[in-house]
């Protein structure tokens, strides 16, 4: 049961006090990052298997990711180190309501990835390929990115897909969501924050947009909505299911770890040969039950990858 995430690893400068923009902030904290090494590293401590594709630079930054990802169990046999290349670093100002504005740093690119970065051999023998849109922002990371997409989707593996629409690395919100949504093709499962929602979707409701993913082929569209827990659609059901009560400290990683345990068990119910759309709504609600556990843990401790929880 193994996942393949493929996009950025960064470090992450977050904030030491919540509440005060990044003009204000007294000092920042180093922690790792990037959504899909995220998601990696929370697989593997839910107790499935993972492997990341992506590239650090030739620096201590990128020695840092690359020694947190091996640490963490994560397979990094396709994790470039790029000779010349700086390691991309986010600065992260955290508000107690659950915004963090993001501040990025990097030589012209968050990800470096090129075609022939990506190995049709490594992907065809896993199980899952998850995805981000950052990946996709350029060329010709986008083509690498996409090549990957369409690897998976010739081997009939389940693809995932989770939309991070960061308004400081666009400079067209136009091209942002046509780029954006052209994700959302042949995508198995996807999790989408209801900040993102009516940006990508032209809609507040989560019933039309959820339609408008479904009939791109969509199975399983996840809505997170913070506090306020997850809508779920799928082409037979539809819910929601309530968040846990926690004291939180950082959100920063929650939704990552969400999308994990996510994969998680639908790989378990794939390998018992029962589809997406066999599942009835109670165990859909199970799913994402557990799903919201995960991310109200990860929020009650500061930094992302330090802070999500063991299975």
């Amino acid at each position: 049961m193994k996942v393949i995430c493929i996009g950025e690893v960064l470090v992450d400068f977050c904030s030491t006090v919540l509440d005060k923009s990044l003009i204000e902030s007294p000092g920042f904290t180093k922690a790792p990052g990037g959504a899909p090494a995220n998601v990696a590293v929370a697989i593997k401590r839910l107790g499935g298997n993972a492997g990341f594709i992506g590239t650090v630079g030739d620096d201590p930054f990128g020695e840092f990711l690359t020694r947190v990802l091996k640490d963490n169990n994560v397979d990094t046999s396709h994790l470039y180190k790029l000779r010349g290349r700086k390691t991309p670093l986010a600065f992260a100002a955290r508000y107690s309501d659950g915004r963090v504005d993001f501040a990025f740093y990097h030589d012209g690119k968050i990800t470096a990835l090129e075609e022939n970065h990506i190995d049709e051999s490594y992907i065809a023998q896993a199980d899952a390929l998850h995805f981000g849109s950052i990946s996709r922002m350029d060329e010709p990371s986008r083509l690498a990115t996409d090549k990957a997409r369409k690897i998976a989707g010739d081997n009939a593996l389940l693809i995932s897909y989770d939309p991070n629409y960061r308004p400081r690395l666009w400079t067209d919100q136009d091209f942002a969501r046509k780029c954006i949504c052209e994700g959302f093709v042949g995508t198995t499962v996807t999790k989408v924050s209801k900040d993102e929602w009516a940006f990508l979707l032209g809609t507040e409701d989560f019933h039309t947009g959820a339609a408008l993913l479904l009939d791109k082929g969509v199975e399983l569209v996840i809505r997170s909505e913070g506090s306020a827990g997850a809508s779920f659609a799928t082409k037979s059901t539809t819910g929601h299911v309530d968040a846990f009560e926690v004291n939180a400290v950082e959100f920063t990683g929650a939704g990552d770890a969400f999308v994990a345990s996510v994969l998680v068990d639908l790989l378990k119910i794939r390998a018992d040969s029962v589809a997406i759309n066999q599942l009835d709504k109670a165990d859909i609600e199970r799913i994402i039950t557990r799903a919201n556990a995960v991310g109200a843990l990860t929020t009650t401790k500061p930094g992302a990858i330090s802070a999500i929880p063991t299975r």
